[in-house]
C-alpha cells in the first residue's frame, strides 16, 4: 500500500534531503489551501495549520509503506517534532487524500518564510 505525501521543504526535488524519496513516484507540483504557514525551524521548514494561513507550494509523491516509515524517521514523528496528517490541497487534488508532515513545536519567534522553500530571498 502507498500514500500520497505532500512535501514542501528539504524533501523536494533539488533539495538537501530529496534522496530520502529515492524509488518513490513524483505525481505533481501542488499548492495547499490557504490554511497553513511555513517557518524556518533551523535550516529546514516546519508547516503548521493556522487561522490566517497561506497557500504553500510543494510536491506530491506516491510513497510506499516502507518509504513512509523512512520519512517518519527523518521527520522525527516518534520524537514529537512532526506529525503525518491529512493536508488540504487545491486544484486537481482538492478531493484526494494526501498527507504531509505538520510541525508540532512552538513557532513563536521563528521566521515565517512565506509560501515557498527555500525562501526566495535566500542568498
Amino acid at each position: 500500500m502507498s500514500v500520497r505525501v505532500f512535501v514542501y521543504g528539504t524533501l523536494k526535488r533539488g533539495e538537501e534531503y530529496h534522496d530520502w524519496l529515492e524509488g518513490q513516484h513524483f505525481i505533481t507540483t501542488a499548492w495547499t489551501k490557504p490554511l497553513y504557514r511555513m517557518f524556518n525551524v533551523g535550516g529546514y521548514p516546519g508547516m503548521v495549520r493556522v487561522a490566517n494561513g497561506l497557500a504553500i507550494e510543494g510536491e506530491v509523491w506516491e510513497v510506499s509503506e516502507e518509504g513512509v516509515s523512512r520519512l517518519d524517521l527523518l521527520e522525527d514523528v516518534a520524537g514529537g517534532e512532526y506529525e503525518r496528517a491529512a493536508v488540504e490541497l487545491v486544484g486537481d487534488l482538492t478531493d484526494q487524500y494526501v498527507e504531509s508532515y505538520l510541525y508540532l513545536r512552538e513557532v513563536a519567534g521563528l521566521c515565517d518564510v512565506g509560501t515557498h522553500w527555500p525562501p526566495r530571498n535566500r542568498t
